[in-house]
């Protein structure tokens, strides 16, 4: 099944952030709660097959492997689906890390694909920050950078999101419930 394809009824949920949030193990969490799939982040994957060289002409097949993910995981879905991160996260790394090559085609299909979604779980940066070779900028100030840079790519586009903060548990609690009144609807 094709993105765009799903019968109206499935709702679609971005676990959303900047590094070291917490996304992985939320998406992990919800999926596990609510019975349904979860699309894991690509690049985490790319990167281990790159040995850890991912240039700007990657940026293209880091899009296209995100994509197959959601899409893997709408295809298997029935209520609700779970995105640990999406096009528009590719977006603001493509921009913060190499300025000026995010693909037009990727920016495109970042849009569209954002009207489809039906909740945004911004994960907070107030968790400490966790260790990983993939991870770029462990320093408070590129922290906050990374905050405001995600809170600002969901309110300029006026998409519904629930700020997700606090120590686990909190935060699993915060975003069951907030999936619950999506479902709801």
């Amino acid at each position: 099944m094709k993105y765009g394809e799903t019968p109206a009824a499935l709702r679609r949920v971005v676990v959303f952030g900047t590094e070291s949030t917490g996304k992985t193990t939320l998406a992990g969490k919800l999926a596990a709660h609510f019975g349904e799939p979860w699309a894991p982040e690509f690049v985490r994957e790319y990167w281990e097959l790159r040995d850890g060289k991912i240039t700007a002409e990657d940026l293209g097949t880091i899009a296209l492997g995100q994509m197959a993910n959601e899409d893997h995981a709408i295809a298997r879905g029935r209520r609700v689906v779970f995105f640990d991160t999406d096009l528009i996260t590719c977006t603001l790394w493509d921009d913060w890390l190499f300025p000026g090559h995010c693909p037009p085609w990727v920016r495109e299909e970042a849009e569209a694909r954002a009207r489809e979604v039906s909740l945004w779980l911004l994960c907070d940066t107030d968790i400490p920050w966790a260790i990983d070779p993939q991870r770029s900028f462990p320093d408070e100030a590129n922290r906050e950078r990374g905050r405001r840079l995600w809170r600002e790519a969901l309110m300029s586009r006026a998409l519904p999101f629930v700020e997700i903060r606090g120590d686990r548990f909190t935060r699993e609690r915060a975003a069951i419930v907030a999936v619950e009144r999506v479902l709801a609807r």
